[in-house]
């Protein structure tokens, strides 16, 4: 695609502004992708923006690469849905607890005005909390009713694996048994630690349709994880990413220059009309493996220019990639990666260290800090009552990020206990 001065132009207005009118979205994209023939053209003004779809795996059906992620209430955020058909965002991901239930029961309001939509809608939900297969069917249950549909494309039951030994026959039985009754049409669960031995070992069953894992310019860094999403990738399994944009638990990622690391990522992208978070984005559906991302969007200002950097054709270089390569190393010491395992056996009596340094990173870069402080309590009070005595320096000196664990676990203590 050429990329000359006035594009530039215009995608380095659309982030200052910040945000763009629904309605508006087509005149940005014109100006960053090729002209179409004018039946063509017509067609696209009349209707929605044409968002890529892409195999879900070895399912037969094609999904909207980017999805919108819902972790916050929809009950009071209808104007977001709107905007994503509107936008031909149709792939909804949400969970059994997300906003305490009012992200599903956001969603099951706008189907009950609006139940043409369902038809078109790709709709994944998750059994959050489950700990048997009783619990599983009694979240599908209530999401059912609460989603105001009668079948859910895409359940994800464990809601965060983190031990292969969560795969048990018992599950792919019940699996079996709700797309026979057709409450469900495909079958996965989701990880954000341990994840490159979850889906390992995913990749030998014949009964997982899909897995979403956190997956980012950091997590590419990984080769183990890397190899297990290659193996998924080859047994037909989907790879839904999810946590794209590689957020900290120290500071929010944005465009906020701090260090020369701050400088060179934020400088490159700017000068190509991306915010570093778009870049993030791009970067992850270019891999051609990665079925979809749903990605939070809490208002229509943070979707349309996401959508705007999906729908742009402009391809990141291998300079763009190694460039975030350096900016991982550089920051890495920020971010956890998930591998619980290396933490959990250097500290045995407090196997919540990699949990509590997500629910740190959803305090401090995502802002959602009631989300944060509900999560924590949930750990063990003689657990939590601790925390401030442990000796953390043997997952420290274990730790591949060089994550300071003592000093973060002390600042989550403080914020969210």
């Amino acid at each position: 695609m050429e990329n000359t001065n006035n594009n530039k132009l215009t995608r380095r207005q659309f982030i200052r502004n910040g945000t763009i009118a629904a309605a508006g979205l087509g005149s940005v994209l014109t100006t960053t992708t090729p002209a179409r023939p004018n039946n063509e053209n017509k067609k696209q003004e009349s209707g929605s923006p044409k968002m890529p779809k892409r195999k879900l795996g070895k399912t037969g059906v094609e999904v909207p690469c980017l999805g919108l992620g819902t972790m916050f209430n929809l009950i009071d955020s209808q104007v977001v849905l709107r905007n994503t058909i509107k936008l031909g965002v149709k792939y909804w991901d949400t969970a059994h607890n997300y906003a305490g239930g009012n992200s599903e029961l956001g969603i099951g309001t706008f189907l009950a005005r609006n139940p043409e939509v369902r038809k078109d809608l790709f709709l994944a939900t998750k059994a959050s909390g489950a700990r048997t297969v009783a619990d599983v069917e009694k979240r599908l249950q209530t999401s059912l009713q609460r989603l105001n549909t009668k079948y859910i494309d895409l359940y994800y039951a464990p809601h965060g694996a983190t031990d292969p030994g969560q795969f048990t026959n018992e599950l792919k039985q019940w699996a079996e048994s709700a797309k026979k009754r057709k409450l469900i049409r495909f079958f996965g669960f989701t990880t954000h630690k341990n994840m490159a031995n979850c889906l390992a070992a995913a990749a030998k069953l014949d009964w997982i349709d899909a897995i979403m894992t956190s997956y980012n310019f950091r997590l590419m860094q990984d080769d183990q994880l890397m190899d297990a999403i290659e193996a998924c990738h080859k047994a037909g399994i989907a790879i839904i990413a999810m946590k794209t944009t590689g957020r900290t638990t120290i500071k929010r990622f944005k465009l906020k220059i701090e260090t020369e690391a701050d400088k060179k990522l934020v400088k490159n992208f700017i000068q190509q009309g991306f915010s570093p978070e778009q870049a993030a984005i791009k970067l992850v559906l270019q891999d051609k493996r990665i079925s979809a991302a749903p990605v939070q969007m809490e208002n229509v200002a943070v979707l349309t220019k996401n959508v705007a950097a999906v729908l742009d054709k402009t391809k990141l270089t291998q300079t763009d990639m190694d460039i975030f390569k350096e900016y991982a190393h550089a920051t890495c010491t920020g971010y956890c990666a998930g591998c619980a395992h290396i933490c959990d056996s250097a500290l045995p009596d407090t196997p919540y260290v990699s949990d509590i340094m997500r629910y740190l990173m959803y305090y401090n870069s995502y802002g959602d800090r009631d989300r944060a402080r509900e999560l924590f309590v949930q750990i063990p009070g003689n657990v939590r009552n601790k925390l401030l005595t442990m000796n953390y320096s043997r997952a420290e000196a274990r730790c591949p990020q060089n994550l300071p664990i003592g000093r973060l676990v002390a600042e989550a203590v403080n914020k969210l206990a």
